[in-house]
């Protein structure tokens, strides 16, 4: 080949490779992002590191998040990477990492996301921008730890009622006869037996009645079943109720015996655990064992039990929250001790008012279970004068005291006196019970001592037919300590059908599990006796509850003057952030406002300002002090003028004073005007303040309004007692 044609290959080979070398890279893979909705939890998924996508408006859902920075596995992806500012409220990619399980994890307030606090929990993760790092490849699909794997029932044989009607042919299970052999059944997923729910039967009872006929008939959702009563039908006081009706609650006579197997098939199902013993309402019979398994929500844990019968037997743990699992006073799986009456009482000086439900849902024999329950209760509390004291209020439709706090003196008397009383029926009311013990039973005339902490215990079969957070919230600002007793409550599918959703962490104080008691079944409340009786005698608790931190207006009035230098003032605003941040800050909980002085004063900031604890503290680092003189008298009634006036009428008025010297102007004046006008008034004197003035300014008792400190240095060991002194003070005195 001659010379000019190897040059012209030569050449077109050189073009030919420079144009095709761009398209002949190798290109970098692209990362494929799979997406999650709001409510998927890290512990759902079975990675170590992986990527996600979320939507949009995650924090309109409130999904729960717990922890800060490092997040217990149960909390929302989405909602944690809000909190943490790694991605907005329009979504984003996150990258999630896991690790090992923490002590404590603290609650915080950032990005519209409200974090709950934690003692502890299995494992943990943190969130990051989702910008994977060069070379790093996260995998394109998610892998879920399944929430419930599939589990093998073996039946022993049993007699039981035969019956003519053929199975669907859409079940596994067969219905036995009187000489069936042992047959073993595949369980069937929970969530697919609730799709026979209609609207108007949500309640647990009608729910145990679809079992019964299902399980026992073998009955299709298409089959007739027997009717429920009508309004003629001999139930004590039964009331019309409209069977249409979503709070359709009503009992009937025969309730949940084996003769009720014909019951309407069209109830949706729920465990019931029944009772291998005699039956309270004398139906007889054995309930064969049962294989069933619990998983806590969102995880691969679970607990296992073999269902007996015996109710001391059964774990009360698989239908507790999430959080009241780990939470600070989870139930304790113990074997059933006799009841004694000198474990928890020692100094239970309380008043207790037990709202019981009285509705048609409950049935008698469950009714006859509760008023042992409280029979119980009432002899290991030892109920006297000298300690703690007890009333019941039944509600169904509409509450009515039973005997009030004064009726009964002791144990001994009040036995028999629970014992006669009669169902009323009705639905479950629980709100309008709550409005009622607030309005007319915690007073004077009906035994109210003062002194004594009101507590309130609600005992709620399933859920609740009216809602409950505004006369919850009353009542707490009231001083009125609520528990609430929840048995059988709401599943996952049948939350839905509830009125007020998250009814409980609405009605009762903070989230921390001290305040509500999840039981699985009526048969294990007795056991819970040991563990109620503690809580509401644990007055440490009932002092600091919610209560006395959510119905308060503090202004804090410092003195700014030139003998305190501007490291004290900074100490001072330390001090002043320690006390506020151990109160619940809202415009419905506590409101903060702060007056600076001098000669003159300065309105730093007026209540309500702040409405969220993060706001309201950086609020108070950017004070900035001022220097001059010092005019205590005149900034007292600057601070009524400016503050309290503006104060709302269902508020606890606070007013903390902290001054380091005498005060050029006379502070008895204003001081009392302020007294006269229901101010709650502590002063804080430090280095050359006038013990005399100091005394002037507190409310009586002088010792618990007033305190000294001889630097400022140690202004930060008095932040407990002034908490302490303030709860003491509202729990006290919680009708005032």
């Amino acid at each position: 080949m001659s010379r000019p044609t190897l040059t012209a290959v030569f050449v077109a080979f050189l073009l030919t490779s420079s144009v095709a070398k761009p398209n002949a890279k190798d290109k970098k893979p692209k990362q494929v992002v799979p997406a999650i909705e709001c409510d998927m939890r890290a512990g759902k998924i079975n990675l170590p590191e992986f990527i996600v996508k979320c939507p949009a408006k995650c924090r309109e859902t409130k999904e729960k998040v717990y922890g800060t920075g490092v997040f217990a596995s149960i909390s929302s992806i989405c909602n944690a990477a809000i909190h943490n500012g790694v991605i907005t409220n329009s979504g984003g990619k996150v990258i999630v990492m896991k690790m090992g399980g923490q002590v404590t994890y603290k609650g915080s307030f950032a990005n519209g996301v409200r974090s709950l606090s934690l003692p502890n929990w299995r494992d943990s993760f943190s969130v990051s921008v989702g910008k994977p790092k060069k070379g790093v490849i996260y995998p394109s699909t998610l892998i879920f730890v399944p929430s419930r794997p599939t589990a093998e029932n073996t039946v022993s044989p049993a007699t039981e009622p035969s019956s003519t009607a053929a199975p669907p042919t859409t079940t596994h299970v067969t219905t036995p006869i009187a000489t069936a052999p042992p047959i073993t059944t595949s369980a069937t997923p929970r969530v697919t037996v609730h799709e026979v729910r209609e609207a108007g039967r949500s309640h647990p009872y009608f729910s145990s009645v679809a079992r019964q006929s299902q399980s026992t008939q073998g009955k299709g959702p298409t089959q007739a079943g027997v009717h429920r009563p009508e309004t003629g039908t001999p139930i004590r006081r039964q009331p019309h109720v409209s069977s249409a009706s979503v709070f359709s609650r009503v009992q009937p006579q025969s309730e949940r015996k084996q003769h009720m197997a014909q019951s309407n098939p069209t109830f949706a199902r729920r465990d019931w655990p029944h009772p291998a013993f005699s039956r309270p309402d004398g139906s007889s019979g054995t309930r064969r064992p049962t294989d069933s398994s619990y998983s806590v929500p969102n995880t691969s844990y679970k607990w296992n039990r073999m269902s007996t019968g015996d109710p001391t037997v059964l774990d009360p743990r698989p239908d507790n929250t999430e959080y009241e699992q780990y939470g600070q006073y989870p139930p304790e799986p113990e074997d059933h001790k006799p009841l004694s009456e000198t474990g928890h009482t020692k100094d239970c000086k309380v008043d207790i008012a037990f709202l019981m439900d009285g509705s048609w849902s409950i049935g008698k024999r469950r009714f006859k279970i509760q008023k042992d329950f409280l029979v119980d209760v009432s002899q290991v509390i030892s109920v006297g004068v000298a300690g703690p004291m007890m009333g019941i209020i039944q509600y169904g439709d509409d509450p009515v005291t039973e005997f009030s706090l004064k009726q009964f003196s002791s144990s001994k008397d009040l036995k028999p006196a629970i014992s006669k009383i009669v169902q009323k029926g009705g639905l479950s009311n629980v709100g309008k019970a709550l409005s009622y013990i607030n309005k007319n039973f915690f007073s004077d005339a009906n035994g109210n001592r003062g002194g004594a902490p009101n507590v309130a215990v609600v005992l709620v079969d399933g859920w609740p037919t009216d809602k409950v957070e505004e006369a919850s919230r009353l009542a707490r600002e009231s001083g009125i300590n609520i528990f609430f007793v929840t048995i059988e409550g709401p599943d996952e599918n049948e939350k839905q059908n509830v009125v007020e959703t998250n009814f409980v962490e609405k009605a009762v104080c903070r989230t921390n599990g001290f305040f509500s008691l999840p039981i699985t079944s009526w048969f294990a409340l007795r056991k819970e006796v040991q563990s109620l009786v503690k809580r509401v005698c644990d007055t440490d608790h009932l002092v600091c509850s919610k209560t006395c931190l959510n119905a308060n207006d503090i202004a804090f009035v410092i003195d700014g003057s030139s003998s305190v230098g501007t490291g004290n003032f900074r100490t001072v605003l330390q001090f002043v952030a320690n006390v506020t941040q151990e109160f619940e800050i809202s415009d419905t909980d506590t409101r903060v406002g702060i007056i600076q002085y001098t000669y003159e004063q300065r309105l730093e900031f007026a209540f309500g300002q702040h409405n969220n604890k993060a706001d309201l503290l950086n609020a108070i680092k950017r004070i900035n002090y001022w220097s001059g003189g010092t005019s205590t008298g005149a900034a007292i009634t600057y601070a009524a003028d400016q503050l309290f006036s503006k104060s709302k009428p269902n508020k606890r008025k606070i007013m903390i004073v902290i001054t380091d010297g005498r005060s050029y102007d006379d502070v008895r004046a204003p001081a009392l005007a302020v007294h006269r006008k229901g101010v709650i008034a502590y002063s804080i004197g430090i280095a050359w303040a006038a013990q005399d003035e100091l005394e002037y300014i507190a409310t009586d008792p002088d010792r618990e309004h007033s305190f000294f400190v001889d630097e400022f240095d140690n202004l930060y060991k008095y932040v407990p007692k002034i908490i302490h002194n303030i709860c003491n003070e509202f729990n006290s005195q919680p009708r005032n």
